[in-house]
Protein backbone atom coordinates (compact mmCIF):
# COMPACT_ATOMS: atom_id res chain seq x y z
CA UNK A 1 0.00 0.00 0.00
CA UNK A 2 1.41 3.41 -0.92
CA UNK A 3 2.28 5.96 1.74
CA UNK A 4 -0.27 8.42 0.32
CA UNK A 5 -3.11 5.91 0.44
CA UNK A 6 -2.11 4.79 3.94
CA UNK A 7 -2.18 8.38 5.19
CA UNK A 8 -5.53 9.13 3.55
CA UNK A 9 -7.02 6.07 5.25
CA UNK A 10 -5.39 7.07 8.57
CA UNK A 11 -6.81 10.61 8.22
CA UNK A 12 -10.36 9.38 7.64
CA UNK A 13 -10.13 6.60 10.26
CA UNK A 14 -8.79 8.86 13.01
CA UNK A 15 -11.28 11.61 12.21
CA UNK A 16 -14.21 9.16 12.34
CA UNK A 17 -12.97 7.52 15.56
CA UNK A 18 -12.58 10.94 17.16
CA UNK A 19 -15.95 12.33 16.05
CA UNK A 20 -18.20 9.30 16.43
CA UNK A 21 -16.55 7.37 19.27
CA UNK A 22 -14.22 9.41 21.47
CA UNK A 23 -16.30 12.59 21.49
CA UNK A 24 -19.28 10.55 22.69
CA UNK A 25 -17.39 9.06 25.64
CA UNK A 26 -17.71 11.14 28.78
CA UNK A 27 -15.00 10.00 31.17
CA UNK A 28 -14.77 12.96 33.49
CA UNK A 29 -14.76 16.72 33.24
CA UNK A 30 -10.96 16.63 33.46
CA UNK A 31 -10.35 13.98 30.78
CA UNK A 32 -10.81 14.67 27.08
CA UNK A 33 -9.20 11.86 25.08
CA UNK A 34 -8.01 12.92 21.64
CA UNK A 35 -6.54 10.49 19.14
CA UNK A 36 -6.82 12.48 15.92
CA UNK A 37 -3.47 14.26 16.33
CA UNK A 38 -1.79 10.90 15.77
CA UNK A 39 -2.33 11.64 12.07
CA UNK A 40 0.25 14.45 12.32
CA UNK A 41 2.57 12.43 14.54
CA UNK A 42 2.59 9.49 12.11
CA UNK A 43 3.30 11.38 8.89
CA UNK A 44 6.58 10.46 7.14
CA UNK A 45 9.82 11.85 8.57
CA UNK A 46 10.89 13.49 5.31
CA UNK A 47 7.74 15.59 4.79
CA UNK A 48 8.56 19.33 4.48
CA UNK A 49 7.31 21.60 7.29
CA UNK A 50 4.85 23.58 5.07
CA UNK A 51 3.19 20.31 3.98
CA UNK A 52 3.00 19.17 7.61
CA UNK A 53 1.38 22.45 8.61
CA UNK A 54 -1.09 22.30 5.72
CA UNK A 55 -2.09 18.74 6.63
CA UNK A 56 -2.37 19.78 10.29
CA UNK A 57 -4.65 22.64 9.25
CA UNK A 58 -6.77 20.25 7.18
CA UNK A 59 -7.14 17.78 10.05
CA UNK A 60 -7.84 20.53 12.58
CA UNK A 61 -10.43 22.28 10.42
CA UNK A 62 -12.13 18.96 9.65
CA UNK A 63 -12.52 18.27 13.36
CA UNK A 64 -13.55 21.88 14.06
CA UNK A 65 -16.41 21.51 11.57
CA UNK A 66 -17.76 18.46 13.41
CA UNK A 67 -17.24 19.82 16.93
CA UNK A 68 -18.23 23.46 16.47
CA UNK A 69 -14.91 24.69 17.82
CA UNK A 70 -13.98 27.43 15.32
CA UNK A 71 -10.26 27.12 14.68
CA UNK A 72 -9.24 25.70 18.06
CA UNK A 73 -8.27 22.23 16.82
CA UNK A 74 -6.77 23.77 13.69
CA UNK A 75 -4.54 26.07 15.75
CA UNK A 76 -3.36 23.22 17.98
CA UNK A 77 -2.69 20.93 14.98
CA UNK A 78 -0.75 23.56 13.03
CA UNK A 79 1.25 24.31 16.21
CA UNK A 80 2.37 20.70 16.68
CA UNK A 81 2.93 20.26 12.93
CA UNK A 82 5.29 23.25 13.06
CA UNK A 83 7.16 21.93 16.12
CA UNK A 84 7.33 18.29 14.97
CA UNK A 85 10.58 18.57 12.93
CA UNK A 86 12.32 20.26 15.89
CA UNK A 87 11.25 17.47 18.26
CA UNK A 88 12.32 14.77 15.79
CA UNK A 89 15.73 16.43 15.34
CA UNK A 90 16.24 16.65 19.09
CA UNK A 91 15.29 13.00 19.61
CA UNK A 92 16.97 11.53 16.55
CA UNK A 93 20.27 9.74 16.91
CA UNK A 94 23.34 11.05 15.05
CA UNK A 95 22.30 9.46 11.75
CA UNK A 96 18.78 10.77 12.16
CA UNK A 97 15.48 9.18 11.33
CA UNK A 98 15.23 11.29 8.16
CA UNK A 99 17.36 8.95 6.08
CA UNK A 100 15.20 5.92 6.78
CA UNK A 101 12.24 7.26 4.75
CA UNK A 102 9.87 5.76 7.32
CA UNK A 103 7.11 7.12 9.47
CA UNK A 104 7.39 7.65 13.22
CA UNK A 105 6.22 4.59 15.12
CA UNK A 106 7.24 2.34 17.97
CA UNK A 107 9.05 0.05 15.55
CA UNK A 108 10.90 2.73 13.57
CA UNK A 109 11.92 4.90 16.54
CA UNK A 110 11.90 2.46 19.40
CA UNK A 111 9.29 2.38 22.13
CA UNK A 112 10.91 4.85 24.53
CA UNK A 113 11.79 7.46 21.88
CA UNK A 114 8.35 7.20 20.29
CA UNK A 115 6.68 7.66 23.69
CA UNK A 116 8.82 10.71 24.43
CA UNK A 117 8.10 12.11 20.96
CA UNK A 118 4.35 11.51 21.27
CA UNK A 119 4.19 12.76 24.88
CA UNK A 120 5.89 16.06 24.05
CA UNK A 121 3.70 16.81 21.03
CA UNK A 122 0.45 15.64 22.65
CA UNK A 123 1.21 17.71 25.76
CA UNK A 124 1.93 20.80 23.61
CA UNK A 125 -1.24 20.20 21.58
CA UNK A 126 -3.39 19.85 24.68
CA UNK A 127 -1.79 22.87 26.36
CA UNK A 128 -2.61 25.17 23.46
CA UNK A 129 -6.03 23.65 22.84
CA UNK A 130 -7.22 23.88 26.45
CA UNK A 131 -5.84 27.39 26.91
CA UNK A 132 -7.84 28.40 23.83
CA UNK A 133 -10.86 26.50 25.15
CA UNK A 134 -11.00 28.26 28.51
CA UNK A 135 -9.57 31.47 27.01
CA UNK A 136 -7.91 32.53 30.20
CA UNK A 137 -6.22 31.39 33.36
CA UNK A 138 -9.15 31.80 35.78
CA UNK A 139 -8.44 28.47 37.47
CA UNK A 140 -4.85 27.43 36.65
CA UNK A 141 -4.96 24.22 38.74
CA UNK A 142 -8.01 22.98 36.82
CA UNK A 143 -6.32 23.83 33.53
CA UNK A 144 -3.10 22.00 34.45
CA UNK A 145 -5.02 18.95 35.68
CA UNK A 146 -7.12 18.86 32.49
CA UNK A 147 -3.98 19.10 30.33
CA UNK A 148 -2.16 16.36 32.26
CA UNK A 149 -5.07 13.91 32.51
CA UNK A 150 -6.11 14.43 28.89
CA UNK A 151 -2.50 13.97 27.76
CA UNK A 152 -2.28 10.69 29.67
CA UNK A 153 -5.58 9.46 28.21
CA UNK A 154 -4.51 10.45 24.69
CA UNK A 155 -1.12 8.76 25.07
CA UNK A 156 -2.85 5.59 26.24
CA UNK A 157 -5.00 5.65 23.08
CA UNK A 158 -1.97 6.33 20.86
CA UNK A 159 -0.08 3.37 22.35
CA UNK A 160 -3.18 1.19 21.97
CA UNK A 161 -3.54 2.29 18.33
CA UNK A 162 0.14 1.56 17.67
CA UNK A 163 -0.12 -1.90 19.21
CA UNK A 164 -3.32 -2.76 17.35
CA UNK A 165 -2.77 -1.28 13.90
CA UNK A 166 0.93 -0.91 13.26
CA UNK A 167 2.35 -4.05 11.70
CA UNK A 168 5.86 -5.14 12.61
CA UNK A 169 7.94 -5.56 9.50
Amino acid sequence: MSILLRNIIRFVLLLLIQVFVLNEILLHQLVSPYLYMLFILALPFNLPRPVLMLLGLLMGLSLDMFMNTPGMHAAACVFIAYLRPFIINILSPQGGFETTQKTPSMTSMGVSQFLIYAAILVFLHHTLFFILEVFGMGNPLYLVMKIVFSTLASLFLIVLYELLFFSKK
